[in-house]
């Protein structure tokens, strides 16, 4: 207590009909804790904000469940080692202030030091490492979101704010949409238990499309339970596609990674998974009219095609077609039998020559000129007169019949001398 403030006369004691004045009150605290000074203290930076310069924070106990505010203004900032953040286990030199106005207690800090990483982010690194090796956050192994969910299962905090956004958002963009809620403890020690009970439940049930677990931010600490293996594993397990709405950028929880789609806050995830109802009125809304226009334009492409086609010569006047098909027909006809004139004049010929060669071969032709053919009775043809004897019966083909003759005495050859 400061040396005006020891001197000060001691208060007299207080009673119901004496009460203390609040601002005495306050006043007292702040004198009994600034009795304490500066002291040296040892834990895990759990949050860790920036805002105007100054980090405003909270350092948990690496022992038992005891965690204390802490400021660092600006001026202290910029002689700290550099990446000091949330996870990391440090020694601080702080001193207890009272605000007497607001009646708040925080611990102003002179000077840190980084002694390692926090027990509590260590062993979740372990844990994400181990996931990571089982292929739990793989993305191949993620589920798609349905189009259109009918109903929509959502695990978070009773009468919460973030509970209030997704239903509000995704009733705004679907009005018929469906929900079925279960709520969770989403810090604390039941979180774990409730948060895995809700997973299960609402994958058990097969009205649910869609699964998203939702919470309204928070610091390093509070979001502990989304990231413990129960929950995480819950959530891998789980059939139907689930969203992360843990809603705090800075410190992502081990569900973000598991989960089918992360979502920056529980709007966000309402925005994600239902479909704005407008925007999809307005999408049909466009395609029918491309593919109004699309079959508009094909239509008068072909009206004009076969506009063309009628144009066309062959179209606007066919009777031209049958007029040069007759006119080639009757060229055709009278060449065709001119051809044929020919050939049968060329073919008489032939004829008429053939048979003057046959006849002129003709045996008949022969006896025609007065040669005989002479046969013996039996039909041999004799063409030497030793052939025959002197009364043989002959027979004599003549040009125009037969006659019976009889051999007599052979008689010299024509032109022969002895004759």
């Amino acid at each position: 207590m400061s040396e005006t403030a020891s001197s000060a006369p001691a208060a007299a004691p207080s009673t119901a009909d004496a009460p203390w004045p609040v601002g005495e009150l306050s006043q007292k605290i702040k004198g009994y804790i600034d009795r304490l000074g500066s002291v040296w203290v040892e834990g895990e930076i759990t949050q860790w904000g920036v805002s105007g310069g100054n980090v405003y924070g909270k350092l948990k106990d690496l022992a038992v469940d005891a965690t204390v505010s802490f400021t660092v203004w600006s001026s202290v900032r910029a002689k700290l080692p550099d990446g000091l953040g949330q996870g990391d286990r440090v020694v601080a030199l702080v001193k207890a202030n009272w605000w007497v106005k607001g009646g708040s207690l925080t611990m102003q800090v002179f000077e840190m030091r980084r002694v390692g990483l926090g027990d509590l982010l260590e062993r979740l690194e372990r844990l994400r490492q181990q996931l990571r090796a089982e292929g739990l956050f793989d993305a191949a192994r993620k589920k798609p979101l349905p189009f259109l969910p009918h109903c929509i299962g959502l695990v978070t905090g009773a009468d919460s704010d973030a509970e209030k956004d997704v239903l509000r958002n995704a009733q705004l963009r679907w009005p018929s949409v469906r929900f079925r809620v279960h709520h969770s403890a989403v810090q604390g020690e039941r979180a774990v238990g409730e948060l895995v009970a809700g997973i299960r439940a609402l994958d058990a049930d097969p009205e649910v499309d869609v699964i998203i677990v939702a919470r309204g931010g928070g610091d390093f600490q509070n979001l502990l339970p989304f990231s413990d293996e129960a929950v995480v594993r819950a959530t891998a397990a789980c059939e139907t596609p689930l969203v992360s709405a843990i809603g705090h950028e800075n410190d992502r929880p081990l569900l973000d990674d598991v989960a089918d789609l992360r979502a920056s806050t529980p709007t966000d995830a309402a925005k994600r998974v239902v479909p704005d109802v407008a925007d999809e009125l307005a999408r049909v809304q466009q395609v029918r009219s491309r593919m109004l226009s699309r079959v508009t334009s094909l239509i008068g492409t072909e009206i004009d095609r076969i506009a063309q086609v009628r144009s066309r010569p062959s179209l606007a006047a066919p009777g031209w077609i049958i007029d040069q098909r007759a006119d080639e027909l009757v060229r055709l006809v009278a060449r065709g039998v001119e051809l044929t004139e020919r050939r049968l004049e060329r073919a008489g010929q032939e004829v008429e020559e053939r048979r003057r060669q046959l006849r002129a071969l003709s045996p008949q032709h022969t006896l025609d000129r007065g040669y005989a053919i002479v046969q013996r009775g039996e039909g041999q043809v004799l063409r030497d007169p030793a052939e025959a004897s002197a009364g043989d019966a002959l027979v004599l083909t003549l040009a125009a019949g037969r006659l019976a003759a009889t051999a007599g005495a052979a008689l010299p050859a024509v032109g022969d001398p002895a004759r």
